[in-house]
């Protein structure tokens, strides 16, 4: 086992840590906490995204509540020695884990519409949880009956730091798409609802920001213009690819001297797309990564963006439902080769199609958050419907979720997602 580099107290909060803070802001000046050289192997261990906010137990009121200004907590940042802007830095997940001697449960949440929302908030506007045993790489949960299967297990957040000139970039134009939506929020032509929340983006703020181990005027400057963790970008950052498992390689550009690789968030499953905002099986957990370089790889692969080679361990699914979506909105509205549209309606006949066998929809809705579902732009190019796919595992199920099966069904008991879905 690689030594661990990075080690949390699963027990104590985010910015009392007794070894190492954690980081919560993209920013050059981020100050490096290892230092490895190319072709070693550190083992990072990782608070969840909520730095503990959300605990095992029946309470939506957690999901609802959480401060999402203190969130993402990153492990690192880890300087590969040489890294240099316009290298490549190549990174192989050896192997990904819950803390099970300190945190042995995951948890999903749907986001309520005052605090983020979701992709189906207005189908959704109220918050729900659930919890989930951890059982190697498998997974079940006590409220959502009859699902049993291994997890993509995978960081939803990992990437380099930005330089400074990247940094102004990512802000400039964040802020550019805040003031055009406050605007004319219909300009926003993929917000299906037309309404002002979610925002559209979440600028810097000092509110809740940890600066790692800067001090000082270098920890304001993080705190005033360092990027929220939020979304991806060119270095990574929040992706939330479930695909980058067990094995995968990935390529990130380097921006800045040493490259400051972060990462956490993560999961012990997600579905694609991690629709319900707190989509995925989220925990605390390690993550043993082998880091090496390839000198000027920018410019050798024609690449700005991260690149990667997914892993080949589990789970091999085979036998699917596959439900499709059109760029329809749920009102009729005819959009014009709106993917964001039609998976919205791929994903609302698959939780429709749920229902049919016992499931609540909120149940549903979080089975296709965190079941490996594949979701694919099956067709863009033909106007004025682009299509979108939306595949669930018949594997991940204890009984058959065939359409021929439906009849055969024998009414499985519903099982609330909490006694009280608002806590």
């Amino acid at each position: 086992m690689p030594e661990v580099q990075f080690e949390v107290d699963v027990d104590e909060p985010p910015d009392e840590q007794p070894g190492d803070n954690p980081f919560n802001r993209w920013h050059p000046e981020i100050e490096t906490v290892i230092t490895v050289e190319p072709g070693e192997t550190v083992r990072l261990e990782c608070l969840d995204w909520t730095g503990g906010q959300i605990q095992d137990n029946d309470n939506a009121n957690e999901v609802r509540d959480v401060d999402l200004n203190q969130v993402h907590y990153l492990s690192g940042p880890v300087e590969v020695q040489g890294a240099e802007p316009g290298d490549l830095l190549k990174t192989t997940l050896l192997d990904i884990g819950p803390l099970n001697d300190r945190w042995e449960f995951g948890f999903t949440g749907i986001f309520s519409q005052q605090n983020g929302g979701g992709f189906l908030t207005d189908h959704f506007p109220d918050a729900a949880k659930a919890i989930w045993n951890l059982d190697g790489t498998y997974v079940s949960s006590r409220h959502i009956p009859d699902v049993y299967y291994e997890g993509m297990i995978h960081p939803g957040l990992i990437g380099t730091a930005p330089s400074h000139e990247l940094l102004e970039e990512w802000n400039e134009r964040e802020q550019e798409l805040i003031e055009k939506h406050a605007e004319d929020p219909e300009s926003i032509q993929n917000h299906p609802t037309g309404e002002s929340e979610p925002p559209v983006a979440s600028p810097p703020t000092t509110d809740g920001a940890l600066p790692g181990e800067a001090t000082g005027d270098t920890a304001d400057s993080i705190a005033e213009e360092g990027a929220r963790t939020v979304p991806p970008r060119e270095h990574g950052g929040n992706c939330d690819i479930k695909d980058l498992s067990l094995g995968s390689t990935i390529y990130f550009p380097v921006f800045v001297d040493g490259a400051k690789f972060g990462i956490g968030d993560l999961h012990a499953s997600q579905g694609d797309g991690e629709i319900t905002f707190c989509g995925a099986i989220e925990m605390a957990g390690y993550v043993d990564v082998k880091f090496e370089l390839v000198k000027d790889g920018m410019n050798k692969y024609g690449i700005d963006h991260p690149i990667f080679e997914p892993g080949h361990r589990g789970p091999n699914f085979t036998d699917y439902v596959v439900f499709e979506g059109y760029s329809v909105t749920e009102d009729g509205e005819q959009r014009y080769m709106d993917p964001h549209v039609a998976y919205r309606r791929a994903a609302l006949e698959a939780i429709e199609y749920l229902t049919k066998f016992g499931y609540t929809r909120e149940q549903a809705y979080m089975i296709l958050g965190t079941v490996p579902i594949q979701g694919r732009q099956s067709g863009i190019v033909d106007i004025p419907n682009a299509c979108s796919t939306l595949a669930v595992p018949k594997d991940v199920f204890e009984f058959d979720v065939s359409p021929d099966a439906l009849d055969e069904h024998d009414g499985r008991k519903q099982v609330p997602i909490t006694d009280d879905p608002l806590g």
